[in-house]
């Protein structure tokens, strides 16, 4: 069984991916370097998210905002870093807004299709005469009934057996 704190460590795949992000091409970094950095984040982390808290729990809420870590960010002396969060966090919201309005287009375009291809697939069967009289039949059984109506019959040139 692991230990409890490490389960909140970050994982070490995004730490690493990080890290390669951040410097220079052919500098390597020691295994023990990354788990330094991993447990300095982590500790970061909790540490910022205790404070965002404690900002939150002031104001009498439950549920941490962007602006509680913007708070959060200020009251640990990093206020150098909140313009840039503020854009991020811009940024992050006008990304989720345009996905919102992404997905609410997709849906009404569904529908509006939806809607077009029902009507239009009642119109054929309306041409066709197939357009069933009541809910149980089906267009195939409607056109069946059709053809077995004796003035078809004799248009087709077959005779009624009566």
């Amino acid at each position: 069984m692991s230990d409890k704190s490490d389960d909140l460590n970050l994982p070490a795949s995004v730490v690493t991916r990080i890290m390669k992000e951040a410097i220079p091409d052919g500098v390597a970094v020691s295994k023990e370097a990354r788990q330094a950095i991993s447990k300095a984040a982590s500790v970061f982390v909790l540490y910022c998210t205790a404070c965002a808290n404690a900002h939150a729990t002031k104001v009498k809420r439950k549920t941490l905002l962007g602006a509680d870590v913007l708070s959060a960010m200020a009251d640990m002396e990093f206020e150098h870093f909140v313009p840039e969060l503020k854009e991020s966090l811009a940024a992050f919201r006008k990304d989720q807004q345009e996905k919102k309005e992404s997905a609410a287009e997709r849906k009404k375009a569904a529908q509006v299709a939806a809607a077009a291809s029902a009507a239009s697939s009642t119109a054929v069967a309306s041409q066709a005469g197939d357009v069933p009289t009541n809910g149980d039949h089906t267009a195939a059984a409607a056109a069946s009934d059709a053809a077995d109506k004796p003035e078809n019959q004799e248009a087709s040139g077959e005779q009624s057996e009566s």
